[in-house]
């Protein structure tokens, strides 16, 4: 009973030390001049539509509808989504998260041939700043 107990412990403690290191996300390094490129694309009714439309395209089905990471191929993925309507991420500049949709990096695919026209790209961005909390 002793050993089966201790079994039971020692696999909860490792489930949940392995949940834990799943949940945080890696730094995403993002080169200066990227980070600082400024949005060319103004954020209005236009952009935010056009977003919209490529987001449900090629974003939500990881990212989810309101971009919770709640998309329906979310689970299959061992690299964690974020909650696009957190301080953490809205907080960052467009140059940055322009940066990483167009480049990806684990399995954050490159949209760089997906969506080869640079403002739409803009646009998805411009779309989820309509996630702030």
């Amino acid at each position: 009973m002793k050993l089966r107990t201790a079994l039971i412990v020692s696999g909860l403690v490792l489930l949940a030390a392995g949940f834990t290191a799943t949940q945080q996300p890696k730094p995403w390094p993002v080169p200066d001049k990227a980070a600082k490129t400024a949005n060319p694309v103004k954020s209005n009714q236009e952009s935010i539509a056009a977003g919209k439309s490529l987001w449900g395209q090629h974003c939500g089905s990881c990212h989810g509808k309101t971009g919770k990471g709640d998309g329906n191929k979310a689970a299959q993925l061992k690299t964690p989504l974020v909650d696009f309507a957190t301080t953490d991420y809205q907080s960052q500049t467009d140059g940055t998260l322009f940066y990483k949709t167009e480049e990806g990096r684990d399995e954050m695919p490159s949209f760089k041939k997906k969506i080869p026209e640079p403002l739409d790209v803009w646009d998805i961005v411009n779309y989820t700043r309509t996630f702030k909390k």
